[in-house]
């Protein structure tokens, strides 16, 4: 072990979760990330969330797109519960220490490793000699994000698991190289299959702010009357809702609106099937839409009133960078140390 350097004999519980402002927060993101976010906040382990806006640049952003949806976001965590007094809330680009690990892992990490990510081939697709380089080394940039606060969970969707394994294979490896074990090895926290929201329109298809119809997700910023409207031309089916959940099997639409009660009601499917169990969509859908309303409209109101004062929002993120580099600056310091080089 290299001279000076402390290893951690064990790792402080600390949660690390990360999202790219791309724009349009819909009903998806609150449930799958922003509630669970600050649900998670009740849990006494230090949690960090980050708007990932250097993950966002690895494809074409426009300037000012970007600056809007990156306090959108910020917008968004707050509205939603995240709490920056008790968590830490800021954007990639103010701490540089997941830029200069990021790079320190571009050299740990293997080519034979990323060209196996399933995300790198589905986003460069044919086109991969023009695709930038920053996509290509994208999941080195995330170890980082992740590592460079000695983060031991790591709230996971079905898209990042490969991701994070490759942040642990990471871990393993430099640990290994240098004969410390000073990172982590991460592990998941895997989603409930509740948060994954789909169509409005088509219940086999993911919800998304990509979708040509905006009937077809419940955007954050929404009023009631047009979540309300949503709800109800929701597409569904003519049966009756059952009370069990084998009942919903085969039929998408009928297993998306029940699973979104669920979710914003804290219930599981099981209790809202007893309750609703008989009652055709007719009578539901307004229960739903008034849920909905009462649940997303105050989320909607104050992300309008923090936009309308982005320097509140600006603040927010300053503070919360600061506080970042409180715990990155130390680990960066050991982490040159450990691989050898010569600090001031």
């Amino acid at each position: 072990m290299s001279e000076g350097v402390q290893t951690p004999s064990a790792f402080t519980p600390r949660v690390f979760s990360g999202i790219q402002p791309s724009g349009n927060l819909h009903l998806g993101n609150y449930l799958g990330a922003l509630k669970r976010f600050a649900d998670s906040q009740d849990s006494g382990i230090q949690s960090i969330f980050c708007m990932v806006d250097m993950h966002a640049i690895t494809v074409w952003q426009d300037p000012t797109d970007l600056r809007r949806a990156t306090r959108e976001l910020a917008a968004g965590f707050i509205a939603s519960g995240v709490d920056p007094e008790r968590s830490i809330l800021f954007n990639q680009s103010q701490v540089s220490s997941h830029a200069e690990l990021a790079w320190i892992f571009n050299c740990v990490a293997r080519m034979g490793w990323m060209k196996r990510m399933t995300q790198w081939k589905d986003k460069a697709g044919k086109n991969q000699e023009n695709a930038s380089l920053g996509l290509f080394a994208y999941p080195a940039l995330m170890a980082a994000d992740i590592l460079v606060y000695h983060a031991t969970h790591v709230p996971v969707g079905e898209d990042q698991k490969q991701h994070l394994e490759l942040t642990r294979d990471i871990a393993i490896k430099f640990n290994n190289d240098f004969g410390v074990e000073f990172f982590p090895v991460p592990e998941p926290v895997i989603e409930g299959s509740a948060t994954r929201v789909m169509s409005l329109r088509d219940g086999a298809k993911k919800m998304s702010k990509s979708d040509a119809s905006d009937a077809s997700r419940i955007n954050l910023t929404d009023d009631a009357d047009t979540i309300a409207r949503k709800i109800r031309k929701a597409k569904t089916d003519p049966e009756a809702l059952p009370s069990e959940v084998k009942g919903l099997e085969d039929r998408p639409e009928a297993r998306n609106l029940v699973n979104i009660y669920a979710a914003l009601n804290d219930q599981s499917v099981d209790q809202v099937l007893a309750d609703v169990g008989g009652r055709q969509f007719s009578e539901f859908k307004p229960m739903l839409a008034d849920l909905a309303v009462a649940q997303l409209s105050p989320i909607t109101v104050e992300m309008a009133r923090l936009m309308g004062d982005v320097s509140e929002i600006d603040r927010i993120l300053a503070r919360g960078a600061e506080r970042a580099r409180e715990i990155t600056g130390p680990i960066m310091k050991q982490t040159y140390e450990i691989v050898g080089m010569v600090r001031g």
